[in-house]
């Protein structure tokens, strides 16, 4: 852990939603389980900025979670003195949009830059409680991209990032958010992986097949027809495997299911949900192949109370800027 001599005045963070495409092995025969893959996108992001101050003041939304993180990081780096925080923008919570990952890392990073500290992303989300199963997070914290992850193993550390492809920049991804239902989270979320069965080991091999030969070399070769079918058929098996805790169906949410339905018909590629949901996504070849289908989507979604975006890949992590101006 390395501390320089000089100082700066404060610090701002901003870390972008992530979307999880995936788990491909929830078997764990061979040692591992979780692997998983995702993408940072636009639109949605988290952003706080951090200040020394003459006493410790959090504001914004999830200030108390802030707080906290903030203690730990104040403990972990034997720091003195006091701290104001103020966090302008949130990714929202228990959507499957990585939310909780995001802000506890912003929180660690945004401590360690304002006190000189080397950057320590997996050690400081060990500490915080974060990547526990997934380690896409992480991954996309630190250089965004399509990541993959190698699942958990026996050491309690995050899973480690093995695959880091760009995002083809002219790809937009439609993403469906419902506002009034959350994702499994917390003790719920550990109380249900823990009651499931293992994968079947043929179904897992598959998977673990469709990401490493179909999915990757497709996005390699901007093949949107192949990566979305490869997606699409992930996401397929992940939604009957967990279909027994969400209400028999593959999709937390009904709205969001109807909806991608449509977009399924319409031409969309990759359907699925992201995590525990509810937030749903596609994928389409281009913007203006993207704000047709977000059009057809907010037109079957009337009265459905959803948010619909059309949202592109980030090839970057976070940014994190000295010297900021404190926003308002």
């Amino acid at each position: 852990m390395h501390r320089g001599d000089s100082q700066v005045a404060r610090i701002t963070v901003t870390v972008p939603a992530r979307l999880h495409l995936g788990f491909f092995d929830l078997n764990g025969r061979l040692g591992r389980r979780f692997g998983s893959i995702g993408l940072p996108i636009t639109e949605l992001q988290t952003s706080l900025n951090i200040a020394r101050a003459a006493r410790t003041a959090v504001s914004g939304p999830e200030s108390d979670r802030v707080k906290e993180h903030l203690d730990t990081m104040a403990k972990l780096l034997a720091l003195d003195g006091a701290h104001e925080v103020r966090v302008t923008e949130v990714v929202p919570a228990h959507a499957g949009l990585g939310s909780g990952t995001q802000l506890a890392l912003a929180v660690a990073a945004a401590v360690r830059r304002l006190h000189n500290y080397a950057l320590d992303v997996e050690g400081d989300a060990v500490k915080l409680g974060r990547g526990t199963r997934s380690g896409i997070g992480i991954g996309l914290f630190e250089r965004g991209g399509l990541i993959v992850d190698g699942g958990r193993g026996k050491v309690p550390r995050p899973a480690p990032v093995i695959s880091r492809l760009p995002f083809p920049e002219a790809w937009r991804v439609i993403v469906i958010l419902d506002r009034e239902r959350y994702g499994l989270h917390g003790e719920q979320e550990v109380t249900t992986f823990a009651s499931l069965p293992p994968m079947p080991d043929a179904d897992a091999a598959h998977s673990c097949r469709l990401v490493l030969m179909k999915a990757l070399p497709a996005l390699a070769e901007h093949d949107l027809l192949n990566f979305g079918a490869a997606i699409r058929e992930l996401q397929a098996s992940l939604g009957d495997y967990f279909a027994p805790v969400q209400g028999g169906s593959r999709f937390t949410s009904p709205a969001v299911a109807t909806v991608l339905d449509q977009l399924d018909r319409a031409g969309a590629h990759g359907i699925g949900q992201s995590s525990w949901g509810p937030t749903g996504f596609a994928f389409a070849s281009s913007l203006e192949e993207a704000s047709r289908l977000a059009a057809l989507a907010r037109q079957h979604s009337r009265n459905r109370g959803l948010d619909i975006r059309v949202c592109a890949g980030l090839n970057r992590g976070a940014e994190i800027v000295a010297g900021a101006e404190l926003r308002e």
